[in-house]
């Protein structure tokens, strides 16, 4: 099953989403994917991965990582499903990161690998942005790299785990403007959702809602604003965005 945040006239609902991306109310009311503003589909921290395929360390010439390179999002960052995200003025290169997120269903404490699927509530989509013109050190990424308000798409929906029975061999495609950009599988993780979820909760409590990002595989390019940006994870769900100009943005959505 798919469950989905959605807003229609100023009110959120929480929904679930049918065949052609429908999505149907509590109340039985059915709407068309159109018809509602997508939001992001959990509220959680999300934490992160660096360079956790090794294709994409390869690509930015760095040694794959022997233990995870994490760093937390703030709530901030999100937007939704069919929304925009901006680029900043005066940037060279703002790029995606299609990435499979696995969406925490119960508090995680102390977890053992074996066990770790079943704290999961189910699996999303994240496109990850990051402005490369800030980033200092891959090893300790600048907040300015990937924290900017609405930067960070994640959806549309959490698929149940159980309807997801192998995380660890999913396709990942990103197209611009409908030209595919980014191929990969979550088969080159370097370290998987059972083993994040493990080393994350062996030091502290995950909650109901947080997400765990698992990094992107190799293949990134700039996007400008006017750009449409999809991504896609296999058998979770498909993603779309579009690029505005800084000023485009903020002249759109005054405080």
């Amino acid at each position: 099953m798919k469950h989905a945040r959605v807003q229609l006239n100023g009110q959120s609902y929480s929904v679930e989403v049918i065949d052609g991306n429908r999505v149907r109310f509590d109340n039985g009311q059915v709407l068309g994917e159109h018809e509602v503003t997508w939001l992001p589909p959990a509220n959680g921290n999300m934490f992160a991965l660096g360079l956790n395929y090794a294709d994409h360390a390869r690509e930015l010439a760095f040694t794959p990582p022997t233990e995870p390179l994490a760093f937390i999002k703030s709530p901030g960052t999100y937007t939704g499903h069919n929304q925009v995200t901006w680029r900043p003025d005066n940037v060279e290169y703002m790029h995606y990161e299609c990435e499979l997120v696995a969406v925490i269903g119960k508090p995680a404490k102390n977890v053992k690998r074996e066990d770790a699927l079943q704290y999961l509530a189910g699996y999303t989509v994240c496109n990850d942005y990051a402005i490369r013109d800030y980033l200092e050190n891959y090893y300790r990424p600048n907040l300015r790299v990937k924290n900017r308000d609405a930067t960070t798409p994640v959806g549309p929906w959490i698929v149940d785990a159980a309807d997801v029975p192998d995380p660890s061999n999913l396709k990942l495609r990103t197209w611009i403007n409908g030209e595919l950009k980014q191929e990969g599988t979550t088969a080159d993780m370097i370290f998987d959702i059972p083993y994040l979820i493990e080393y994350f909760s062996s030091f502290m409590t995950l909650q109901p809602g947080d997400m765990i990002a698992t990094g992107t595989p190799e293949g990134l390019a700039d996007v400008v604003p006017g750009d449409e940006v999809v991504v896609e994870v296999e058998g979770v769900g498909r993603l779309v965005n579009r690029i505005v100009s800084e000023a485009d943005f903020f002249k759109n959505n005054k405080a």
